[in-house]
């Protein structure tokens, strides 16, 4: 039946047929986006940062978000030239809670920032899409690792669940020099690194995506990244009714990682991710730790340890972890390590179950480069490796070397250029509360030298 026939038996019944838009419940190729720019991270003098690519390449990056020092606590300030369009989120697994939790936070960001685009990871959005009025965004290409895509694309990362989404989030960019601000909800278990609880989500998310905006009467200059594609003016002026002020920066907790290669015992570079799912051979990056573990292995590991390129010692042990300050309160902590503050450049040598009591966790410049060889003595032919708590599928060799390093955050001009730029609570310019949340986690969740024998 044509469409005027359609039209004559709709009068005929006495009745009008309405004709209604398909929902746009879809999976779309995260290819269509725009290319993220990558950020440069300045002082107040606004010069571009350099990032090394590798050993000896250096590169200038264009800006998309500039970080200025607060007046507390070493945090800093993060401002967007334009708005930022894809936002990357996460979700801890099997939590229902969790689960609608992660779509009401979608449905607000679509509803309130149109010009934003939502990227989920494969297996999220297979399992969420349908609950979704709107495209969603993911890698469709037949690969065996999505990060790749993810470091050319995505703006902002959000994370819901605990600790362990939040290091996942950060494994995604493992191979990136640079990563995305990160706004964490804790919804997990402990929660020690998430920051905001989900009931804050509206404000959160306004505070990070409204960052250092001009003036809505003012149409701040696109970028050039190409991401004013996505804005109908390329500036602030289409969003209404968010604006908080020139100076209400979101305040940022810089978290160091490690820069980890992993080498062969003639010297050539195997690389520090997996070798069966990762396609970068160069180094990685790790926000908590990297672990060497004998595993099953029923004798300890001998492994020669080497500070600052001169010999150390020739530890005996289940095993040795090198970690950042925020993974001072992990694996390390409960190996006897020191808690050291996110904001104290170092890196932490922590012994596992040493077979010396006189072997103890040292706390060392942020930029010493810490050498762990497995001995010729081992008896067992392979230690395993872990990084941020993922076990490599090739494990370390006799003669191996696990090479690692803190990871350099300024540049020589002092700009910004490196870390995991953490949302914390509050506006850069408030004289209130200050940076205490490190101080909370500590009493609140870690019990820091609470009494015996006390009700909590």
């Amino acid at each position: 039946m044509n469409a005027i026939g359609v039209r004559s038996f709709s009068r005929s019944q006495g009745r009008r047929l309405f004709s209604s838009s398909p929902s746009r419940r879809e999976i779309r190729d995260i290819a269509e986006l725009t290319a993220r720019v990558h950020p440069s991270y300045q002082g107040a003098t606004g010069k571009t940062a350099k990032v090394r690519a590798g050993s000896s390449c250096v590169f200038l990056i264009p800006l998309t978000h500039r970080l200025t020092e607060t007046r507390r606590y070493d945090l800093l300030s993060l401002k967007w030239p334009s708005p930022p369009v894809n936002v990357l989120l996460t979700k801890k697994r099997n939590t229902p809670a969790v689960t609608e939790a992660f779509v009401e936070f979608a449905k607000h960001i679509h509803s309130e920032y149109p010009s934003v685009s939502i990227v989920l990871e494969r297996h999220c959005a297979d399992e969420l899409h349908e609950s979704l009025l709107f495209p969603v965004y993911t890698t469709l290409a037949n690969n065996t690792v999505d990060t790749p895509s993810f470091h050319d694309k995505v703006d902002i990362v959000s994370t819901l669940g605990g600790d362990g989404t939040i290091l996942h989030a950060s494994s995604l960019f493992a191979s990136a020099p640079s990563v995305p601000p990160i706004l964490s909800f804790g919804m997990g278990t402990l929660g020690f690194l998430g920051e905001w609880k989900f009931k804050e989500y509206k404000r959160a998310f306004r505070e990070l995506f409204m960052s250092g905006a001009g003036s809505p009467a003012q149409d701040t200059a696109p970028s050039s990244g190409g991401n004013e594609a996505m804005t109908p003016s390329g500036g602030w002026s289409h969003i209404r009714g968010k604006f908080m002020g020139d100076t209400r920066n979101a305040r940022v907790l810089l978290r160091n990682r490690l820069k980890v290669g992993v080498f062969a015992p003639d010297g050539k570079r195997i690389g520090g991710g997996d070798s069966k799912t990762s396609r970068d051979t160069g180094d990685v990056y790790a926000m908590n730790e990297v672990i060497i573990h004998r595993g099953r292995d029923p004798h300890l590991a001998i492994v020669e340890v080497f500070v600052g390129g001169r010999f150390l010692t020739e530890a005996v042990a289940d095993g040795i972890i090198v970690s950042t300050p925020t993974g001072s309160t992990a694996y390390s902590l409960s190996s006897g390590g020191s808690i050291v503050h996110p904001l104290v450049s170092s890196l932490l040598l922590t012994p596992i179950c040493p077979r010396s009591l006189s072997f103890r966790p040292l706390v060392l410049p942020a930029n010493t480069p810490i050498t762990l060889r497995l001995s010729e003595k081992n008896r067992g032919r392979e230690v395993e490796v872990s990084i941020d708590g993922v076990r490599r599928s090739d494990g370390l060799g006799v003669g191996m070397e696990l090479r690692v390093c803190g990871e350099e955050v300024r540049d020589r001009q002092g700009a910004w250029v490196g870390g995991v730029p953490s949302i914390v609570r509050g506006t850069a310019d408030s004289d209130a509360g200050g940076e205490d949340s490190w101080v909370g986690g500590l009493n609140g969740l870690l019990k820091f030298n609470h009494p015996f024998g006390e009700e909590a």
